[in-house]
């Protein structure tokens, strides 16, 4: 009987809380990017809140790919961080547990959640991304509400413009009205003053009714019932009223758009829609290519035409005219020579326009290839991209999973704030490849895996490092790497201490520097042998020299004596084979300086 052993139900139920979590507060986040994005388009329309509602819950569908593999950078470095902080991760280690079995149950729980981000990519996201931009369209559409301000015209209606002084909330009427009607055009246009009036919809909401009182109104009569002004002079009429009512078209009602459109396009489509989207658009464009490729052959060049019609009995053989050898090379300055400058600048104006044409001609060839190339690059985009959030989940995983294990920080903060900075990074590289997949400087699946490539090694190295329990962030180890690097020998800094607990023995330090300086000069005399094998066995007996001189120097630290401990910071921190002299040197020098200070004590 299969049985689900303790510690994957307990790495499970660590990850499984903080990875909900953390999803719904990375989509939450990307969430108010889209809602910042489009506040101008949702605000003042007059929507309902179901309409809100189902765009807001699209447009999260649409969000997943974005928060999904943040959310997996930040779960994984939170429970590892947990665990390392808690000392669990130790014990697990300390039991003879390997770091790849504790993350096992985390590696099958990612791994089916890229497979099932890759179904949501091929099938669920297209559906959203149709409904979400449809929605939006529509919204776009959308007459704003109207909303009246004070002091001020209002041009949201369309052709009116409409003014008032103030109004009364309570009952809605406006006072003060000023109201310009540009329905018939600039040239018939009219102008209605009014002590008061009030606004309102019909019930089918497709008009506005504007009821008057008190008022006069203005009115152009340009033209006639033919369309013709009647004289010079430019009549109008003006009415005076007491109350007057009108009907202007206003429709507020919320229409939505068709989704064929917006299906038909890359963002609606799954895979397998893409590929044959991308082979439709490949064929159309070897078939425009072809066509421009046999006009330009066809073209004549110099007046003569390509092709040449041959009559063989009673059909007619075209075929290529063969290339024409010039025994004589062509004379441009007989354009010159012409009868007079005027037929000259003629020829050379002509030959200009010509050639300005064809460079239209292509150019505009070339713009209409142009627009084909990038409208299958972007379909091709969108159906790598199925396969990215998969395999960035992955990634982020293997970042986060070893980089919370070295850190050992738990919580929200330090967690949040390298999940933030490591995102960062992933988006502008992401962003840098598709914008470059999209213009065609590199190929599209470079551009789109572009940031897999590139996180894709610090993943394998942190996990490594992990494994190892290597120090990735200890900050003298890449110091002393630089050192070496760049030939800078560090110095040690020892100073006398106030307090000590362990006094050192004159006798002992004598005897284990004896010992230390014997070693040296052992593997003095080996160096100095020129067979490469003998030195090359000698390099590795240096770092037990180094383990040795280390203890030394911990020991002879406890010295009261100043002199000793300055020759203590003439050691190096590792013994080479070109500094090996110098140690036996200060060697020497301590045990000359440990037995004075001993004979001085006995006398």
């Amino acid at each position: 009987m299969f049985r689900v052993k303790r510690l994957y139900t307990f790495m499970l139920q660590s990850f499984l809380p903080l990875f909900t979590m953390t999803f719904f507060i990375c989509l939450f986040v990307v969430m108010m990017q889209f809602l910042w994005r489009f506040v101008g388009d949702i605000v003042g329309k007059g929507l309902s809140i179901s309409v809100i509602g189902e765009l807001f819950f699209y447009a999260s569908l649409t969000m997943v790919p974005t928060a999904l593999p943040l959310a997996v950078l930040l779960a994984s470095l939170m429970s590892f961080g947990n665990l390392g902080e808690k000392f669990e991760l130790t014990a697990l280690k300390a039991s003879g547990i390997s770091l790849f079995k504790i993350m096992r149950p985390l590696i099958i729980l990612i791994v089916l959640i890229a497979i099932g981000a890759f179904f949501f990519q091929n099938n669920v996201l297209p559906v959203a991304q149709t409904k979400m931009w449809t929605l939006m369209f529509s919204v776009r559409q959308k007459t704003p509400e109207v909303e009246i301000p004070e002091r001020s015209f209002y041009d949201q209606i369309p052709n009116i413009n409409l003014y008032i002084d103030h109004k009364n909330p309570e009952t809605g009427m406006l006072y003060g009205m000023i109201l310009y009607d540009l329905t018939r055009g600039m040239d018939n246009s009219r102008v209605i003053l009014a002590d008061s009036g009030s606004l309102s919809f019909t019930e089918d909401k497709k008009h506005l009714f504007l009821h008057l009182y008190n008022g006069e109104m203005f009115e152009n009569l340009k033209e006639n019932a033919m369309g013709v002004t009647t004289s010079g002079y430019m009549p109008f009429r003006r009415e005076q009223f007491d109350d007057k009512q009108i009907y202007m078209a206003f429709d507020a009602n919320f229409n939505r758009m068709d989704e064929d459109g917006i299906r038909s396009q890359y963002v609606g489509q799954n895979i397998s829609q893409l590929r044959h989207s991308i082979d439709s658009i490949g064929a159309r464009v070897d078939s425009i290519g072809s066509v421009y490729a046999s006009e330009i052959l066809a073209a004549p060049m110099m007046g003569i035409s390509p092709k040449v019609t041959r009559r063989e009995g009673d059909s007619a053989i075209i075929y290529r005219r063969p290339s024409v050898v010039m025994n004589v090379p062509l004379d441009i300055d007989s354009v010159f020579n012409s009868p007079s400058a005027s037929y000259a600048k003629t020829y050379i104006n002509q030959a200009l326009n010509k050639a300005r044409r064809q460079k239209m001609d292509y150019e505009y060839r070339s713009l209409a290839l142009g627009e084909e190339a990038k409208i299958m690059r972007r379909h091709d985009i969108e159906m790598q991209r199925k396969f990215t959030l998969s395999f960035a989940c992955i990634i982020f995983f293997f970042i986060g999973a070893p980089l919370g294990a070295i850190i050992k920080k738990g919580g929200l903060g330090t967690p949040l704030v390298i999940s933030v900075l490591l995102f960062i990074v992933y988006f502008i590289i992401d962003n840098s490849g598709f914008k470059m997949a999209r213009d065609g400087k590199v190929a599209v699946y470079q551009g789109i895996w572009l940031s897999s490539a590139v996180l894709l090694p610090l993943g394998i190295f942190f996990t490594y490092k992990a494994v190892g329990d290597s120090a990735v962030f200890n900050i003298d180890a890449y110091r002393n790497f630089f050192n070496r690097l760049t030939g800078r020998v560090p110095k040690r800094n020892l100073e006398l201490k106030e307090v000590i607990m362990h006094e050192v023995n004159p006798v002992d330090a004598v005897e284990k520097l004896s010992s230390f300086d014997e070693k040296c000069r052992n593997e003095a005399k080996i160096l100095a042998k020129k067979n490469v094998l003998i030195r090359r066995i000698s390099y590795s007996g240096l770092h037990k020299l180094k383990d040795n001189m280390n203890d030394i120097v911990d020991y002879l630290s406890n010295s009261r004596d100043l002199v000793i401990i300055n020759l203590l910071n003439n050691y190096p921190f590792n013994i080479t084979p070109s500094n090996l002299n110098g140690v036996i040197d200060t060697t020497q020098q301590l045990i000359n300086r440990i037995d004075r200070q001993r004979e001085a004590s006995e006398k």
